[in-house]
C-alpha cells in the first residue's frame, strides 16, 4: 500500500511538471505565432487551464515531501509528546480544510458535467475537463494528508518532517526561503 500512494504522488507531480512544461512550450509557440503575425487563438485559456492543472496535481507530492510552508516556531520548542499532539492535531485539521476542498472541487466538477458547461473563452471546452485536474489534485492532496495522519497516529514521524531533514543533511536547502 505504501508504494502505491507514493507512486500515485509521484504521478500527481509528474503530471503537474509536464503542465508546467507544456506551458512553457504553448508560450514559445504562441511568441513564435505572433512574432510571425498569426493569430494565437484560445492560448491563453488552455494555459490558465494548464496552471490550474500544476498547482492542484502536485499539492500531494508537495505536502509529502516537505515542501508546504510550515510554521515551526511553536512546534520545534515542543516536547515529543506534545509535538505529537499538535502534529496530530493539525492534520486533523488539515484533513478537515482538504476534506471540504476536494467535496467542493468535485461538486463544482460535477455541476459542469451535469449542465454540460461550455467554457466562455475563444475554445468552446466543457468545462469539467479542465476542472477535472482541480478535483484530482484535491483529492489527491486529501489522501496525503490522511495517509500522514494515519502515520503520525500510529507514531511515525512525519514524512515531511523526515525528507525535509534529508534533504537538508544532504545540503539541499532548495525549498526553504
Amino acid at each position: 500500500m505504501r508504494r502505491t500512494l507514493d507512486a500515485t504522488y509521484l504521478a500527481g507531480g509528474a503530471l503537474g511538471a509536464a503542465a508546467v512544461l507544456a506551458i512553457a512550450l504553448l508560450m514559445i509557440w504562441q511568441t513564435l505565432m505572433r512574432l510571425a503575425g498569426h493569430s494565437t487563438g484560445a492560448a491563453n485559456d488552455i494555459v490558465a487551464w494548464l496552471a490550474a492543472a500544476a498547482a492542484f496535481l502536485t499539492m500531494a507530492h508537495a505536502f509529502k515531501h516537505g515542501d508546504f510552508v510550515r510554521v515551526t516556531v511553536l512546534i520545534e520548542r515542543l516536547s515529543a509528546g506534545p509535538r505529537r499532539a499538535f502534529e496530530i492535531l493539525s492534520l486533523v485539521l488539515g484533513v478537515v480544510a482538504t476534506g471540504y476542498l476536494a467535496w467542493w472541487a468535485c461538486a463544482t466538477t460535477w455541476e459542469s458535467w451535469r449542465f454540460n458547461d461550455i467554457a466562455q473563452g475563444l475554445l468552446p471546452l466543457p468545462m469539467w475537463i479542465p476542472q477535472s485536474s482541480f478535483a484530482v489534485g484535491a483529492l489527491l492532496l486529501l489522501v496525503a494528508v490522511v495517509d500522514e495522519l494515519v502515520l503520525v497516529s500510529l507514531g511515525a514521524e512525519p514524512t515531511y518532517v523526515r525528507l525535509t531533514r534529508e534533504r537538508h543533511a544532504a545540503g539541499d536547502y532548495s525549498s526553504d526561503l
